[in-house]
């Protein structure tokens, strides 16, 4: 059999279990049909690239994004404040997205993320001034072809309730419910190795009713959806928590039936050990930001406690706006080094981080059957990485350790469902040009940074 792109010559990291120092890659049909190591015969194939002894790994798995914060990146007036300060600085301004925005900033972080070794992604869009934004988020990820987990966001609390984005970003309950089912039913794939599907996502317990927590969980449960909020983010949600409900947001949580194996949150820094517990033991996944943590200065979750104690934890980028860049890779390092910081050279290493990024997302986004590993059937999601030589100068023992330790290392070649989408670091997206233009014409729309 002639399969359709073989990659030799490399190092290859299939997942945690498997890893071949000089191999062979084979797809066929956008899926991996076979690994092999330098002793075994590849099949005939219709392409063939030679890595030279540079690290394959499978595509990076976003698991928590905000991808239209991208128009607002490095904002002067908030980039010192804190979350809420950060948030209430910048909901004005995003309360002028539109189609086309949206449709632009989702281009530009789709191919940000596969320049940093990213070939899935959710998206949490939750700031809804305008109709149809998720539509052209779908939009985007077709024309690229990027495997896109959107989720249907929602805030239902503006300041003249309490909360803190302006009326126009935030929307009524049955205008929610009833995007939500049209989102599902036009763009939710729940086929193998599909290319688009949806989930749910009210955006924290503070931001929406009791009524959109407890539907949105039916709903998911109707569909076999997943399910993602932020939780546990800030100890200012332990407080509003405390008054509104009477207990901690992990037990609001649960009481509102989201305590379950298609649930996974964002963050997830301040709960109690025994909460922790209850969450793993209930299958509720986790993805911890640790760039856009440090950045806002909010703490961070202690990502290999929680795997010890059996919950999955993948990795995400968060907002453009809080960390400001679209690096799956940069996200993976510095997991690394927070790992280590906090718990000593011994608490993590470079393979935990990758099996985060990898085995983790895939868990958060229920998609473990097919997404984050190389085993033949997988879907043929990876990344050939590239980096200097003189970054790599000295690194002959362990490849995977300096991939992370050796900086920076960016994707030489990105392949999703069998297509090569980067090639020797550069996007093959024939328009990327006027996109960039458009975008920037957004941005200082959206900021009022006018010439």
């Amino acid at each position: 059999m002639t399969v359709d792109l073989l990659i030799r010559n490399a190092y290859i990291y299939v997942d945690r279990d498997w890893e071949i120092a000089d191999g062979w890659i084979a797809i066929e049909g956008g899926r991996i049909h076979a690994v092999g190591s330098h002793a075994e015969e590849p099949p005939p194939s219709v392409k063939t690239i030679s890595a030279h002894g540079q690290l394959i790994t499978p595509g990076l798995i976003n698991a928590h994004h905000h991808m239209y914060q991208n128009l607002t990146r490095a904002y002067a007036p908030v980039t010192n404040g804190t979350l809420f300060e950060w948030l209430t600085g910048l909901y004005p301004l995003w309360a002028e997205l539109n189609e086309d925005s949206v449709y632009l900033s989702t281009f530009i972080a789709m191919v940000e993320l596969l320049m940093g070794g990213c070939t899935t992604s959710m998206d949490h869009m939750y700031v809804h001034p305008k109709p149809f934004l998720i539509d052209a988020q779908f939009k985007a990820a077709q024309e690229i072809g990027f495997r896109f987990h959107a989720t249907r966001g929602s805030m239902t609390r503006s300041v003249k309730d309490g909360g803190l984005p302006p009326v126009s970003v935030v929307q009524d309950e049955e205008t929610i419910l009833e995007d939500s089912e049209r989102l599902v039913a036009k763009f939710h794939d729940a086929s193998a190795g599909s290319m688009g599907r949806v989930a749910l996502a009210p955006c924290s317990l503070f931001s929406v009713s009791e009524r959109i927590m407890t539907e949105s969980a039916r709903m998911s449960e109707k569909h076999e959806l997943r399910l993602h909020t932020h939780l546990a983010e800030d100890p200012d949600e332990d407080t509003y928590c405390a008054e509104i409900y009477g207990c901690t947001p992990t037990e609001y949580f649960e009481r509102v039936g989201w305590a379950n194996h298609r649930s996974w949150v964002a963050h997830y820094i301040y709960p109690s050990k025994d909460e922790i517990d209850r969450l793993a033991h209930a299958g509720v996944c986790t993805a911890q930001c640790p760039c856009s943590n440090m950045m806002i200065g909010g703490g961070s979750a202690d990502a290999m406690d929680m795997r010890r104690r059996g919950m999955k934890v993948g990795l995400g980028c968060d907002g453009s706006a809080s960390t400001d860049h679209s690096s799956m890779w940069l996200e993976t390092r510095m997991a690394l080094l927070l790992g280590r910081y906090r718990n000593g050279p011994h608490g993590m290493t470079a393979r935990d981080a990758l099996d985060m990024a990898t085995r983790g997302g895939a868990a958060c986004l229920g998609w473990e059957d097919e997404i984050g590993h190389l085993r033949p059937g997988a879907c043929a999601d990876l990344v050939v990485w590239k980096m200097s030589e003189i970054a790599l100068a000295g690194a002959l023992s362990d490849p995977i350790e300096a991939w992370l330790r050796c900086a920076p290392a960016v994707a030489g070649t990105t392949i999703v469902n069998g297509r090569i989408l980067v090639e020797e670091g550069v996007p093959l997206i024939a328009n990327l040009g006027d996109i960039l233009k458009e975008h920037s014409q957004h941005a200082r729309r959206i900021q009022k940074f006018l010439p």
